[in-house]
């Protein structure tokens, strides 16, 4: 990939990622279904406390006779960008492959809508979810939340949210190379400047148009829902899988994340794929190494959900 020298200003990059959409291919959820044995509906539920409500899309396997686990989405795009259909194609296939219901939620950008909107709206589009497990035809007690980069951020914001509140029950928290940590002062988050699809000063943006000022500074109060990397207690989580690629600037927060549940006691399964960039399942489908990340990510599905 060509070395970039950055967006001239942050309001610039910003309309450039939402104009492009991060250069990730979009299709509508008729497209991705097609002949599958696949429904689909739109619906819009109930948002937090004074703020609007959200839209969902469903996708349920057709005539379903029982309760089957639950598969709860967050799209990534860096908090500021991104919808909840581009990640279609990849809950289509679980669907499909595993039997299960999925649900995508999508939540208030920033910076209009700044932290805590973006947690907030994932939060409360799982509750919704989980009161209403029985309408969708989902075990309450076999939910995951899944999401890659930003929405890989605020899935580990979801679980530490649902542990702390007493809320719904997962199952386990899938985390595609998750932002995690607004402190951007590993070394793989210097290795990866000016390169790859996600870029350290694209990162930078997307944080401070999440926490303001805030961003990057340890000694601010920023919120562990926000920004899971400040959270000092990671014990009574649901399992974790997090996985990364070895060249991208995710690598070493996600890395200290998984050591950390360890530490405190809890389960987490790490994947680092060798050479693999920043969501590269998504640019490079055809891979080997794409493929061998899918097949790891089903068997961890199969594993967390008693499949």
């Amino acid at each position: 990939m060509p070395r970039s020298e950055g967006p001239a200003s942050p309001a610039e990059a910003i309309t450039m990622m939402r104009e492009t959409g991060g250069g990730m291919p979009t299709l509508s959820v008729a497209e991705v279904i097609g002949t599958r044995e696949i429904d689909a509906e739109e619906r819009t539920i109930p948002g937090p406390d004074g703020a609007p409500d959200l839209e969902i899309t469903v996708l349920r396997p057709r005539n379903l006779t029982a309760p089957v686990p639950g598969l709860y989405d967050i799209h990534g795009g860096g908090m500021i960008s991104g919808h909840r259909h581009q990640d279609t194609p990849r809950l289509a296939d679980l669907v499909e492959q595993l039997g299960v219901v999925a649900v995508s939620v999508e939540y208030r950008l920033a910076p209009e809508n700044p932290d805590p909107a973006p947690v907030e709206d994932c939060y409360a589009g799982l509750k919704w979810m989980s009161e209403n497990a029985a309408e969708l035809g989902v075990d309450p007690r076999r939910i995951v939340v899944m999401g890659g980069s930003a929405g890989g951020g605020l899935s580990a914001g979801v679980s530490l949210l649902a542990r702390d509140r007493k809320g719904p029950h997962l199952a386990g928290q899938l985390l595609l190379c998750p932002m995690l940590d607004d402190g951007n002062t590993t070394p793989s988050s210097h290795q990866y400047d000016g390169r790859g699809t996600w870029p350290r000063a694209m990162n930078l943006i997307g944080w401070r148009s999440l926490l303001g000022e805030k961003a990057g500074d340890p000694a601010a109060d920023v919120s562990i829902y926000a920004a899971p990397a400040r959270a000092t207690d990671l014990s009574g989580l649901p399992p974790a899988f997090v996985e990364a690629g070895s060249a991208e600037l995710f690598r070493d927060e996600n890395v200290e994340y998984a050591s950390r549940i360890w530490a405190a006691g809890g389960q987490a399964e790490l994947h680092i794929w060798s050479g693999a960039f920043h969501g590269f399942d998504v640019f490079a489908p055809d891979h080997e190494m794409t493929r061998a990340a899918l097949a790891t990510r089903l068997s961890w599905f199969r594993r967390v959900l008693d499949l």
